[in-house]
């Protein structure tokens, strides 16, 4: 998978580019990630990006075509060009999946007030909000949408089966986990993780995902009974 992210920001992922999962996944050769200046492209002398917005209002808003010209520049038949924004769908694990499937992925971090809505309209296929609240921009979004998507492509997570049992996967949150040492603080390992019996583990942690999920977050339990989630 190719994935180009442009930003007003490039600095924000150094950290995250060179750890973790990033850094497997590039490493194997799962993923090659760009990280693009939207500022590189603008034809102003003092890279300018940003106008007032027509109509009045406040704060600034991207220019069409530094980011027009940046898109352009990477974008071919085999693209999904994604605009993180408020206004988008709800990320989700599903969509990860969705994604995963892409050869080629195109990110837009807006900022400011956002980007003028004719880059929306000529190169945009789809926008993706993280939750409903606002942030200074698009960057900690794109990280969270790569992030997820990225421990999704062969050989990066390692077991295969740890994917199939984490949180949302099936529509559930994950059941609780348990380490050595057995006992800490009168707080023990519960017995049937101790026991070998593999059967009476599954329905015991199936149980507990049940629980939490009830406890924490019941939307789920209707949209699995509805036959979303189920993988």
């Amino acid at each position: 998978m190719f994935i180009d992210i442009f930003t007003l920001f490039p600095i924000m992922f150094d950290g995250v580019m060179r750890v973790s999962m990033w850094q497997k996944a590039q490493k194997i050769g799962a993923v090659r990630i760009n990280l693009w200046d939207i500022r590189d492209f603008s034809r102003s002398k003092q890279y300018k990006i940003d106008a007032p917005p027509f109509g009045g209002g406040p704060g600034m808003v991207i220019r069409i075509e530094p980011l027009i010209a940046g898109v352009e520049q990477v974008k071919s038949d085999s693209s999904w060009v994604i605009y993180l924004s408020a206004s988008g769908r709800r990320f989700d694990q599903e969509k990860a999946e969705e994604l995963a499937s892409k050869e080629h992925l195109v990110l837009i971090c807006g900022h400011y007030e956002g980007i003028d809505q004719r880059i929306i309209d000529l190169v945009v296929d789809e926008e993706l909000s993280v939750g409903d609240y606002i942030l200074t921009g698009g960057e900690v979004p794109a990280m969270v949408v790569v992030d997820t998507i990225i421990r999704l492509l062969p050989g990066v997570l390692g077991d295969s089966e740890s994917l199939s049992e984490e949180s949302f996967s099936n529509g559930l949150l994950e059941y609780p986990h348990y380490t050595r040492p057995e006992r800490f603080r009168n707080r023990c390992v519960p017995d049937v993780l101790l026991s070998g019996n593999h059967n009476a583990i599954k329905e015991w942690r199936m149980e507990k995902a049940m629980e939490r999920t009830k406890l924490m977050r019941p939307d789920l339990l209707k949209n699995r009974r509805k036959g979303y989630g189920n993988g």
